[in-house]
């Protein structure tokens, strides 16, 4: 049997949207020969250079609950292993965007109980000078450094010609396409992939996260 080919995902738990595109690519591991690896990236870390252009909402959101899980989400990669960001994933976006119960301590501690890990993780969402905030940043790069500056959450590195990895923001999608919806999507993917010097198609969104087949 041939090797499942590696897809690269980068996440900030926070974000309805990488929230979506990571529904999308666990039902493409049902259909199609691949397998996800799951890397953690941060929307404070992304735009703490340029806070003051932000409006004030956003800007808050970045400055107190963004920080949060991605804390946790990296310190428990740090302390138990990488398998862990999957799992953790799944139940910290469960809750945050399908239960509606967003990025708060609560809803991450009983993220943390769903899927077995130690209660005492949730100490590092609020770490002032917090431990592992070079291996969050480190991996926040990487998955940058594949794309580019101007981008946001997820980061997905793909197959592109010669076997070497195309890096993408996105694909933005809502709802989280299904079954072969999402094998084409896929499909489509690796064949914008495949062209080099293909960098981007976009349209504005006119409908915001749905989360109802989820």
């Amino acid at each position: 049997m041939s090797e499942k080919t590696p897809v690269d995902f980068w996440f900030d738990p926070s974000c309805p949207w990488a929230w979506m595109t990571s529904r999308w690519v666990l039902e493409v591991e049902k259909v199609r020969d691949i397998e996800v690896r799951w890397h953690v990236m941060s929307l404070a870390v992304l735009n703490e250079d340029r806070l003051e252009e932000l409006p004030e909402q956003y800007r808050e959101f970045l400055e107190t609950q963004a920080w949060r899980p991605v804390r946790v989400v990296a310190a428990a990669a740090q302390k138990h292993g990488a398998d862990v960001l999957g799992p953790l994933y799944t139940a910290l976006g469960t809750r945050f965007h399908n239960n509606g119960e967003g990025p708060t301590p609560e809803a991450i501690a009983a993220a943390l109980a769903d899927v077995g890990l130690p209660a005492d993780l949730i100490e590092y969402a609020d770490q002032k000078d917090f431990e592992f905030d070079a291996e969050l940043r480190a991996s926040h790069k990487e998955g940058i450094e594949k794309v580019g500056q101007d981008v946001g959450t997820p980061v997905i590195a793909v197959p592109g010609p010669d076997g070497e990895q195309i890096a993408f923001f996105g694909p933005v999608v809502t709802p989280a396409p299904k079954g072969e919806e999402a094998a084409r999507l896929w499909d489509g993917t690796l064949a914008v992939a495949s062209v080099p010097g293909f960098y981007e198609i976009k349209r504005s969104r006119t409908k915001g996260p749905d989360f109802s087949n989820l």
